[in-house]
């Protein structure tokens, strides 16, 4: 018997039931049961929605003051911190990560929100200096209907990625969860009900991309995508987009370096080398997934990975010993376990893991994965495996790392560590990724802009830049002079 039925999706401040009576089965990683289920929503739906999100934006909603918005972002954010316990629970059942993980990932996006709420009353025009005889300006106004489509990995994290800043600038927002892992999204309409933000602020429309997303790509009443996913989808919709010059940013994935160079903290590098390979079951865009080592520590140095990864607790998700849970989906694990079969037919040396763990007979387990020996150019190196499998890769030069680290179609994430300042400012500046780390590993805050070059995307989440992708700029002039402007038309 399924433990949570959602007969209803929550449009435009109302719980409703959709047209059809398709429903969305979520099962549990860990056990590969159906443990919910989801009224599925359609185009019917996606229409009252993006109608709702108009209405709102001519009426209530816009004669908010920036700081009631602010207020009731803060509001959500406690009710978050209030509900942390359940919601911790069911994210970790839809979606498989370790209860401890889910757990510091809601008390995270409560800060997100907190940080969007203090933002809100802080975006600003400026005066500029046109001419003495005029008054210009610049306002930032909201771009309007918000589509937020997100992915299954950090759900209730994307969430807040979203919503603050959107709803901070004063734009109404559709959240689409991934089909995989829409229960917290429920959850979380709830508490936007229960804050109080008006009808049609905010809508939550779980379904399938091709139907749900697609709709909301193209709908002419749309005028903003914030995309979080794989790039090939992120083409699709920047296609669909183009009808009526939406406003997309995109965050799509990397295949992040991370380099060791000898005279580094080893013990340190180690610890954050094999967290930033194998947290979350491998399923994050960031990864380090292509280890670089200097090759005078580079033997020790796989060594020592090899032994650790073994030593990883692979388990249910809310037992709190396990250190990574199953993947996602069925779909997923058999990605990963495809590339670790190409791994060794390109001729990498599989030196951990590369099966199922023992005595997990039912989920969707995996063993940590380290290869050594990779070739920089073959797929397990340039493509995006989203599951627990490293690549070692050794190095002689920093001119020779620093070609390997660029060749790549992604540039999201880079780390890097030397005991070195001006090797590390010289290498930071060359790496072409949106964020790199030095003598530390991927710290995304609210307060730092995140996002990606090349096929990793478009924009930045995060810190106050992201408000640019949210608001238009506005540019009005006033003339203050009482002479009549010369015209080529005088005395006609």
């Amino acid at each position: 018997m399924n433990e949570r039925i959602y007969e209803k999706v929550f449009i435009g401040g109302e719980w409703v039931v959709p047209k059809g009576d398709q429903v969305l089965k979520s099962i549990d990683p860990s056990t590969e049961y159906v443990w919910a289920e989801i009224a599925l929503p359609g185009k019917a739906e996606v229409d009252m929605a993006v109608a709702a999100a108009r209405a709102a934006l001519r009426g209530s909603w816009s004669k908010f003051s920036a700081t009631r918005r602010g207020e009731l972002l803060a509001k959500l954010a406690n009710l978050i911190r209030r509900d942390a316990a359940v919601l911790a629970e069911l994210e970790s059942r839809d979606n498989g990560k370790p209860l401890r993980d889910t757990r510091g990932e809601i008390d995270r996006a409560a800060d997100w929100i907190t940080f969007f709420a203090g933002a809100a009353d802080k975006i600003n025009g400026e005066q500029i200096p046109y001419r003495p005889d005029a008054l210009a300006y610049t306002r930032r106004e909201p771009i309007g209907v918000v589509a937020a489509i997100l992915p299954w990995n950090s759900p209730i994290s994307m969430y807040a990625w979203k919503l603050g800043p959107a709803l901070a600038a004063g734009n109404a927002i559709i959240i689409k969860p991934a089909e995989q892992t829409s229960v917290t999204a429920m959850e979380i309409a709830k508490l936007i009900e229960e804050a109080g933000f008006p009808e049609g602020v905010v809508s939550v429309l779980p379904g399938y991309g091709a139907e749900v997303g697609a709709a909301l790509a193209a709908h002419p009443d749309v005028n903003k995508i914030a995309f979080t996913g794989e790039h090939s989808t992120a083409q699709q919709i920047m296609r669909a987009a183009a009808g009526n010059l939406k406003r997309c940013t995109f965050e799509c994935g990397g295949k992040s370096p991370h380099i060791i160079f000898e005279d580094a903290d080893l013990e340190r590098a180690l610890q954050v080398a094999m967290h930033s390979a194998f947290r979350s079951t491998g399923q994050s865009c960031s990864l380090g997934s292509r280890l670089f080592v200097q090759r005078p520590i580079y033997e020790r140095f796989q060594d020592q990975i090899a032994a650790l990864a073994g030593k990883i607790r692979v388990g249910a998700p809310l037992d709190p010993a396990t250190h990574i849970g199953p993947h996602t989906s069925a779909e997923q694990l058999a990605k990963t376990m495809k590339f670790i079969a190409l791994g060794q037919e390109e001729g990498a040396r599989l030196i951990a893991g590369g099966g199922r763990p023992l005595g997990l007979d039912r989920g969707y387990y995996v063993q940590p994965t380290v290869f050594a020996d990779v070739d920089n150019r073959s797929a397990l190196a340039q493509q995006e495996v989203f599951g627990p499998v490293l690549s070692m890769i050794p190095f002689d030069t920093e001119e020779e790392v620093l070609a390997m680290a660029n060749d790549t179609q992604y540039g999201l994430v880079a780390g890097l560590w030397t005991s070195d300042v001006t090797r590390a400012h010289r290498i930071a500046h060359q790496i072409e990724a949106g964020l790199v780390s030095v003598n530390t590993y991927r710290p995304v805050h609210f307060m730092l802009p995140y996002g990606g070059y090349k096929l990793s995307g478009i924009g930045r989440e995060n810190g106050l830049d992201v408000i640019n992708h949210y608001t238009e700029v506005k540019t009005v002039v006033v003339n203050l002079s009482e002479t009549p402007e010369p015209s080529p038309f005088d005395g006609i």
